[in-house]
């Protein structure tokens, strides 16, 4: 019979050695979404594995495992996953409806500009406030949904968002200048 100590090192052993697999197995069975990073859905199932209760029937082939609890997990992610807005005029109004929020004096001459400008100042930002400015503005997700599916406090979502928008308004701002 195989020790906790020792099958712990062995989870860790594999982690180690298969990430650069398990990402990739990961990422093609989903296509990205603020909630579908590869990184988040393997660390989310190592904190799973890694926090299974001492009296847990030890695992005898850890490679089957793993892989079937990443299955699962990204099973649980495409159940609760949002439609994606599809309709090119739909995310136009969001975009129009986004950039409001940053310029008074908006007019409609020029969305495309802006929608360039905006959507470089979003990819620029951290993964984890693009991903909360996704996830709110675009895919229509509530604080309580990310948080019940990330584990994250809702405030410490909501100061995620908000530290995301600031950073956004001070990067557009030195771009009308």
């Amino acid at each position: 019979m195989v020790s906790r100590k020792q099958q712990n090192n062995n989870l860790t052993d594999f982690f180690e050695e298969e990430y650069s697999s398990l990402k990739g197995y990961v990422r093609s069975k989903i296509t990205h979404t603020a909630e579908s990073d590869a990184e988040d859905i393997i660390q989310d199932v190592a904190l799973r594995i890694f926090s299974r209760p001492l009296d847990a029937l030890p695992i005898q082939n850890i490679g089957g495992f793993v892989y079937n609890a990443i299955r699962n997990r990204i099973i649980d992610v495409m159940r609760t996953k949002k439609e994606r807005i599809r309709n090119e005029k739909t995310l136009e109004l969001l975009w129009t409806e986004f950039a409001s929020m940053f310029y008074e004096d908006f007019s409609e001459e020029y969305p495309d500009q802006l929608k360039e400008k905006l959507q470089q100042a979003i990819a620029e930002l951290k993964p984890v406030y693009r991903d909360i400015v996704i996830a709110v503005d675009f895919e229509g997700y509530t604080y309580r949904e990310i948080s019940k599916q990330t584990g994250i406090p809702t405030g410490t979502l909501m100061s995620r968002r908000h530290r995301a928008m600031s950073l956004l308004l001070k990067k557009l701002e030195l771009v009308k200048k």
